[in-house]
């Protein structure tokens, strides 16, 4: 079945880089069905940046990624911009803690004031590192989770969460998190969830979940907020890396072929983005060259 050509068809969180496919991997996206994107930036040089004008770098060049995608692609990027947690590890080799927690929050920093002006929406990825760090960088990250956190609730915006998988009980001390700094729960994203997790259990805290196939099927029991994501990587030594841009479109393409599906697809690509992002996306299939 075709999807309904009124139906906007979003990626909830991947990367493109100068170096990977860039907007040839948008075109791919478009073409399985793809409407809509939210493009998180990373770091596109070897290793993170040691001083503010690095970051501000690669924030304006997600940004003109951005623009490209919707000018040579015909979809709709939206920039995602914040110093990623885990480059904080890294700097505190290169430039000591105390002077890598004060770049990570000059960055944060300028990150929402690219949010403020309208060139992105979103303050991500933020959080803490996934694996065990050293006792002082844990504690600096925790610090800096903080921070960047009121930094999203003084812009306005959602913060895109990167930390270790949640249960019931970690989507609780998010939501915990989130209120102590004054931002609600449905202004909080766990990008790359592996668990469904019942939305009674998650405190209102909003999930991207890992579009794999067994993670699709299950999400589609649930009521929204949530969203898909590949986190599609675009690293040309690994292809294809997390799971290939087109991802969410064919399992949307596939989902779509009952009426039951074709509702069901609303959540995570109308209703939810309309909570969370305030966005209303508009469609236009032949838009893309």
């Amino acid at each position: 079945m075709t999807l309904p050509p009124d139906l906007p068809v979003v990626d909830h969180h991947c990367h493109l880089a100068p170096s990977g496919e860039g907007v040839a991997a948008a075109r791919r996206f478009a073409r399985a069905g793809g409407t809509h994107l939210f493009l998180a930036t990373q770091n596109y040089a070897p290793g993170p940046p040691t001083r503010l004008e690095g970051y501000r770098e690669q924030f304006a060049t997600t940004i003109a990624l951005a623009g490209r995608v919707r000018a040579e692609a015909g979809v709709v990027a939206f920039p995602v911009l914040a110093p990623h947690p885990v480059d904080l590890v890294r700097q505190r080799e290169a430039l000591g803690l105390a002077a890598a927690v004060d770049l990570h929050r000059a960055a944060l920093e300028a990150a929402g004031a690219e949010v403020r002006a309208g060139r992105a929406v979103a303050l991500g990825e933020i959080g803490r590192p996934h694996f065990p760090v050293e006792p002082d960088v844990a504690d600096a990250a925790e610090a800096l989770f903080d921070h960047a956190l009121g930094v999203a609730r003084d812009v306005g915006c959602p913060a895109v969460v990167h930390s270790e998988d949640l249960d019931a009980a970690g989507y609780r001390a998010l939501a915990d998190r989130g209120h102590r700094a004054g931002l609600p729960p449905d202004r909080l994203v766990k990008h790359y969830a592996r668990t469904v997790v019942a939305p009674a259990e998650r405190a209102g805290v909003v999930p991207s979940i890992l579009a794999r196939r067994d993670l699709v099927r299950e999400s589609l029991a649930h009521a929204g907020p949530w969203f898909w994501e590949t986190d599609f990587l675009d690293d040309p030594a690994r292809p294809g890396a997390v799971l290939d841009l087109a991802t969410v479109a064919r399992r949307a393409a596939a989902i779509a072929e009952t009426e039951a599906g074709r509702r069901a697809l609303r959540v995570p690509f109308v209703e939810s983005i309309e909570r969370v992002y305030g966005l209303t996306l508009t469609v236009d299939r032949g838009a893309g060259p």
